[in-house]
């Protein structure tokens, strides 16, 4: 049970004046129920309902008022209703439409009462079982696998703590940090198997893990499939995802299928719903607002890079490069910057566009358009020190914002470009590793 940034996020929301019921949303097995019984250690009271288990719905659905529920709640789990500030857990909350339905009866009835809710397969009973919440009556936070700084502090590496939270980062730690980043791309960010590799510093004994991960999102299949023609498309798209991750896919024949278009779409969609993919699509815009093209074609982000490099095989390579970007297509490197921006925000489900100009003799990509300050930052994911940017240049072209970014295995360090036509701009070289402190820099970087 280790410390999770998200405690820090459940702390503000404890001491909001405006508090509201809050419901934690994400995948399963990335660590929701322990960090809520970890912040449930800052109160006098905690209760926990777990509404999987049988029997422990019924005190949602006997048409109790909010504090009769309350009541009842406390006396089952032994709790005084009165021992000051109290939290109160409802985990696996999909399981249970009434329990959904009384959160805004908590939130009218007993707000001092501080209620948080969470479900491992919350966003398939929303969509399949038409749950809704309270509307304006609850709060959401999303939670995913560890972070690269979340990785080092499960480690104990203190050091290398305190070097990325420095703005700027300090050149010494360049070198030790990069490889500690090589770990977490090889080891992967689930808590469990963070947790077994913090103890046993060795490699050899995940793979039971990964197996126990990736058998049970199978298992799950059933929960959320609605006939057995669609677990058998849901099965083979989880097994095909991350083969394809990094990449961008077509719908049509995904995975080398037979399956159709709207078939895998069906499919896919619905593995995002449970969090365990996302669809990343690309954008045309070159400012805000940046607006997906759902028509054409996304590029696959698997839910954790250590869960795809067991089931791809490449946690050899991983082991031998210096570079994430030297091998695999350059794919794995774009892939973990891509889960270190994901958990930006923990406040949105809201992901990256990446840009396209696609024409018959000039095709051009960039990995990713960042929002900051009021532009789209363009950001590209390069091997080694150099790499050309013949995209990024096309983009700057054609965008007011002079700002840009190469994320890489090389030193921090900020230099005046221009484009091939003339098009001066701010180039920041950051370190791939601190790809989640984005904002940081880029603050950091106008106000040199």
């Amino acid at each position: 049970m280790f410390p999770r940034a998200i405690l820090s996020q459940l702390e503000r929301w404890a001491n909001a004046d405006d508090r509201k019921p809050l419901v934690l949303r994400g995948a399963r097995q990335v660590g929701k129920t322990v960090a809520v019984e970890l912040f449930a250690r800052r109160f006098d009271g905690f209760a926990s309902l777990n509404l999987d288990a049988p029997g422990e719905g019924e005190i949602f659905r006997r048409g109790l008022t909010a504090n009769d529920i309350f009541q009842a709640i406390c006396l089952r789990q032994r709790v005084k209703a009165t021992s000051g500030r109290l939290l109160l857990f409802l985990d696996e909350i999909q399981n249970c439409p009434e329990a959904v339905a009384a959160l805004r009866y908590f939130r009218e009835r007993l707000p001092k009462v501080h209620v948080i809710a969470a479900g491992s397969l919350l966003e398939i009973a929303l969509h399949d079982q038409h749950i809704s919440f309270p509307v304006g009556r609850v709060e959401h936070l999303f939670m995913y696998p560890l972070s690269f700084r979340e990785f080092l502090v499960a480690l104990g590496a203190d050091e290398a703590v305190s070097a990325v939270d420095a703005v700027p980062f300090p050149a010494y730690a360049q070198d030790a940090v990069l490889g500690h980043f090589h770990r977490y791309a090889l080891v992967g960010g689930m808590p469990e198997v963070v947790s077994r590799y913090a103890a046993t510093e060795d490699l050899t004994v995940l793979g039971d893990v990964y197996n126990s991960l990736l058998t049970s999102y199978e298992d799950d299949i059933g929960k959320y499939a609605r006939n057995p023609t669609a677990a058998t498309i849901l099965r083979h798209c989880i097994e095909a995802s991350p083969f394809q991750a990094g990449q961008r896919i077509k719908f049509a024949g995904f995975g080398q299928s037979n399956y159709r278009s709207r078939e895998v779409g069906e499919a896919l969609r619905t593995l995002q719903r449970a969090m365990l993919i996302y669809l990343l699509y690309p954008s045309s815009s070159v400012q805000p607002p940046v607006v997906p093209d759902m028509k054409k074609s996304p590029r696959l982000q698997f839910i954790d890079t250590g869960l795809l490099n067991y089931h791809v095989g490449l946690q050899d390579q991983v082991l031998q490069h210096n570079d994430l970007h030297a091998f695999y297509r350059g794919l794995l490197a774009e892939h973990i910057v891509a889960q270190e921006l994901i958990c930006v925000d923990p406040n949105t489900r809201k992901k990256h566009c990446f840009w396209v100009r696609q024409k018959s003799q000039s095709a051009a990509e960039v990995d990713f358009l960042f929002p900051h300050g009021g532009s789209a930052v363009p950001v590209e994911v390069k091997a080694g020190r150099a790499g050309t940017l013949r995209s990024l240049h096309q983009f700057i072209d054609r965008s007011p914002c002079r700002l840009a970014v190469r994320l890489y295995a090389g030193p921090l360090a900020v230099q005046q470009a221009a484009t091939p036509t003339g098009t001066a701009f701010a180039l920041l070289n950051l370190p791939y590793f601190l790809a989640s402190k984005l904002h940081e820099y880029l603050d950091w970087m106008t106000n040199r």
